[in-house]
């Protein structure tokens, strides 16, 4: 039997044989939205939604859901981040980032490698951040980087972020007076590395910007699980279904075939001790319910396989 017949075989006999999870690996010069609009041609469907947005510059994992996948994202923890990035010392810009109109420059050779790493350092765990000023951070309903195309001026204020790693990996010179730095960053969402890059250049001196973001995961999704454009231009392939989703973001508790017909009526189950939510998975493999105990009862908050689902 042929691939394609295979593929339409399940698609007759598992109504979210097409919904699921696509991990992708963004290219620069594209939005999020971009890479959106690519998949509803590429899936020939319109339920396609994306989860943590990545800036035009910034290229790895944006984490898209498929048909009924784009009901599951919203449960989705995916507030770890970790990033490779290259930052440059030595100018700052109005984005704080290789896009920007450049603001000052200054010759940072100067600069030691130690008074990088010690500024680093006071970068790193906890902190107040101040948001790009072109970011999407919305102020009195309007987002930053609207108000700064409309000539407004825009001061966000710091929030807390945590910064779980800002790893220093190499440390180039070079004779422009600029110096490269190349980091890897693990953070919290909400997190702006180009505002690390900024905070670092100010805090040294002489100005920062970051010139290179790639993200290398997104909660439980890693670069390894991502696709490019052209490999789903080719072969549109979800990276999991939305069982395999499931399962990866969530614990596991299996039910019986009974309990599973009660979870696609929305019905909750006896709890068994789990916390936070959770995957219950039927005898034949498929996730049924995503499940939340509360007192005497699991309760769903999202099911993935209604009985009326055809």
């Amino acid at each position: 039997m042929s691939s394609s017949t295979t593929a339409d075989s399940d698609a007759h006999t598992d109504p979210l044989a097409d919904s699921g999870i696509v991990v992708v690996d963004k290219p620069q010069g594209l939005t999020s939205h971009d890479v959106v609009a690519k998949l509803r041609r590429i899936f020939h469907t319109r339920r396609v939604g994306h989860s943590g947005t990545l800036d035009p510059m910034a290229t790895g994992v944006l984490v898209v859901g498929i048909n009924r996948g784009t009901k599951f994202l919203p449960h989705v923890h995916a507030d770890a981040k970790s990033y490779s990035a290259t930052i440059r010392l030595g100018m700052a810009t109005h984005t704080d980032d290789a896009e920007g109109e450049e603001l000052s420059r200054t010759d940072a050779t100067a600069v030691t490698d130690e008074a990088i790493r010690e500024k680093v350092a006071t970068l790193t765990g906890d902190i107040m951040q101040v948001p790009a000023a072109v970011s999407a951070i919305k102020i009195d309903g309007v987002r930053a980087h609207e108000r700064i195309r409309r000539g407004e001026e825009v001061n966000i204020p710091a929030r807390p972020v945590s910064v779980d790693c800002f790893e220093i990996m190499e440390i180039r010179r070079d004779t422009e007076g600029f110096v490269d730095i190349d980091v890897a960053v693990g953070c919290s969402a909400g997190t702006y590395v180009r505002s690390l890059a900024r905070d670092l250049g100010d805090a040294l001196g002489v100005g920062g910007h970051l010139t290179s973001l790639r993200r290398t995961s997104a909660g439980p999704f890693t670069i390894g699980d991502a696709l490019s454009l052209e490999a789903l231009e080719d072969t549109p392939v979800l990276s999991m279904s939305l069982d395999q989703a499931c399962a990866r973001c969530f614990p596991v508790r299996t039910v019986s075939a009974d309990e599973a017909a009660l979870l696609s009526e929305g019905q909750w189950l006896q709890p068994e001790g789990y916390d936070g939510v959770y995957a219950a998975q039927a005898p034949d493999g498929h996730v049924m319910a995503l499940l939340e105990e509360q007192g005497k009862r699991a309760k769903p908050v999202f099911v993935a396989r209604p009985s009326n689902l055809t």
